[in-house]
């Protein structure tokens, strides 16, 4: 008799069953460029660049002026077209489309707010355009002021408010859209300093809370590791490394990098036998170092903040130099410390509350400097 669909099919207990659970789909990037370029005649302002962004991420395009990262960001916004190469978002191809197609929204440095409008109708207006009702306005408008800490301040126009409220009011104009990639093109950089370092620490937070996909473009080294998931760190239209922060600061890919990502002393030498020869200085052991062939020329790179002047523990890499420079600067002291002619090592310490400004080394003094081998770097 053929078996109902009510009836029972067992399994004998020596055979294994077979799972019919489909297997975990990975979700499509939120986005993603392909091989895109953009040039102005014989000039390149992004070049073949490829790059992965997860959905949720907060990711940083990291470098000096004109190295292509504004340019990379209106491509993913539609605001530039690209020469060669796929923008896509979520999976979808959208190179084709304008930015108003696209689901994306866009914090510039200017903010761009309507004076004429009051703080609410600027957060508003968004959803106005897409014809959303006016009691779901009203609730999510309100929502977003209150999640940015500016609730209670709708009805003020937007020339009444401080800078940082001003920032806050083109951020909640921008999410309360609910795009899937948030744009932001130096945002913070019109700020004074003190109320730049308080707002990243919010838009980190405000980030979290939303789960949108943030694509930040900075020149701001200390900005781009405060806040970020990964960094793209550029240069000349090509992304140099991109890793998280721990991965660009302590592990960077090469010189470029090495010296953009905060302080590095990069020391010019020839490698041979596991040392390097410092240029008319000390030769200084490095251990064997993959791929650097005997005789290449190289930069041993070390943090200021790696390097010792006292307590030097077993094994570390000893040199010895002349105080040329002390600077203090209130919670730190950095020394300006000359290993050779023309060559300086610059050292960072920590004043701490046992620190006495007469222990501090004088210019002209005689110090021994030094680090342990992890902490330094070859880049060939």
């Amino acid at each position: 008799m053929t078996p109902t669909a009510s009836s029972h099919h067992t399994t004998p207990a020596d055979s294994t069953p077979t799972s019919t659970t489909a297997p975990t789909k990975t979700p499509a990037p939120a986005v993603r460029l392909d091989g895109i370029s953009k040039s102005y005649g014989d000039s390149h302002a992004v070049h073949e660049l490829s790059l992965d962004i997860a959905p949720g991420e907060f990711f940083s395009l990291l470098g000096p002026s004109g190295c292509g990262k504004t340019t990379t960001l209106r491509m993913i916004g539609g605001f530039t077209d690209p020469t060669d190469g796929t923008v896509l978002l979520g999976g979808e191809d959208v190179t084709a489309l304008p930015p108003n197609k696209r689901d994306v929204n866009t914090v510039f440095q200017s903010y761009a707010l309507f004076d004429h409008l009051s703080v609410a109708d600027n957060v508003a207006f968004g959803l106005k355009r897409k014809g959303v009702g006016r009691a779901e306005i009203r609730e999510r408008v309100g929502t977003m002021l209150e999640r940015v800490q500016l609730g209670g301040l709708g009805d003020r126009k937007p020339r009444t408010l401080s800078g940082g409220q001003r920032q806050r009011v083109a951020l909640a104009r921008a999410l309360v859209n609910r795009p899937q990639v948030l744009l932001l093109d130096e945002p913070l950089a019109a700020l004074d300093l003190k109320l730049r370092r308080r707002m990243q620490v919010e838009l980190k937070q405000i980030q979290r809370e939303v789960g949108i996909t943030f694509v930040f473009v900075t020149h701001d080294q200390d900005e781009a590791l405060t806040m970020s998931d990964r960094i793209a760190v550029m240069n000349e239209g090509h992304v140099e490394q991109c890793g998280t922060p721990e991965d660009v600061y302590e592990r960077p890919s090469g010189s470029f990098v090495a010296s953009f990502m905060g302080t590095s002393n990069l020391v010019p030498g020839t490698y041979r036998a596991g040392r390097i020869a410092v240029d008319e200085g000390p030769s200084l052991p490095v251990g064997t170092r993959a791929g650097i062939a005997d005789g290449s020329r190289v930069h041993l790179s070390v943090r200021p903040e790696k390097i010792w002047l006292s307590d030097f523990e077993p094994g570390m890499v000893l040199a010895t130099g002349v105080v040329r420079e002390t600077v203090y600067s209130g919670a730190t002291t950095t020394y300006l410390i000359e290993l050779a002619p023309g060559i300086t090592l610059s050292v960072l310490e920590q004043n701490t509350a046992r620190s006495r400004m007469e222990d501090r080394w004088a210019g002209g003094e005689r110090v021994e400097v030094g680090w342990k081998p992890e902490h330094c770097l070859v880049l060939d």
